[in-house]
């Protein structure tokens, strides 16, 4: 009698923060503004052809900058624990800890290509303001480049047998996974702006 077991798992993690709304709403205030005022972020964005806006190689000290980034980082640092706890990652009694946080302040049409986060150990996504047809979040298998014989999954193929998996999140939601796993944010539909923060967690 066969057997076939699951090996080498990449985690998702996904939760909803309570109360979201009220911290949403201060949130989405403080991103615009910021965005607004950022000249460094503004030129980088278009520099690198963001369609949008985003901090990401700008500014480095928004809980600082603002509350509402203050009790992100709070509530983010609890599920980042949690999610640690669920990997069996050995911190040696410690924590990790957030080392980055930037805005990302997606217009329509825009995209943020493939990439990884290969300098930390987890990586994630909250969500401020996901309008209707907001871009999904793409996750793509990491083993994929090695599978040069492979034929493709079938049609109904369970989720963690696809090469790609699409995540709808909405306003409130937080994701996290493994900084190896190489992600994108596809084409985005909305007639509004798609509004995150995005982040990384180091040892």
């Amino acid at each position: 009698m066969a057997d076939v077991r699951t090996l080498f798992i990449s985690k998702l993690y996904q939760a909803t923060l309570a109360d979201a709304a009220a911290l949403n709403r201060d949130l989405a205030k403080a991103c615009r503004s910021i965005a607004a005022e950022d000249e460094a972020g503004q030129r980088w964005s278009r520099g690198h052809g963001y369609k949008g806006y985003t901090s990401y190689a700008s500014l480095n000290d928004l809980p600082a900058r603002d509350p509402s980034f203050a009790a992100l980082k709070r509530e983010l640092d609890k599920h980042a624990a949690a999610f640690a706890k669920a990997l069996h990652l050995d911190l040696g009694g410690r924590r990790l800890k957030l080392d980055s946080i930037w805005i990302n302040v997606l217009e329509a049409g825009g995209v943020h290509t493939g990439h990884i986060h290969p300098m930390s150990v987890l990586s994630g996504t909250y969500y401020v303001e996901t309008p209707a047809g907001s871009s999904a979040l793409k996750l793509e298998d990491p083993r994929l480049s090695m599978m040069m014989a492979s034929p493709p999954r079938t049609e109904d193929a369970p989720e963690e047998e696809r090469a790609f998996v699409y995540v709808t999140p909405k306003g409130g939601d937080v994701l996290m996974w493994e900084s190896y796993l190489r992600h994108e944010v596809p084409l985005n539909n909305a007639k509004r702006s798609r509004i995150s923060v995005s982040f990384n967690y180091a040892r």
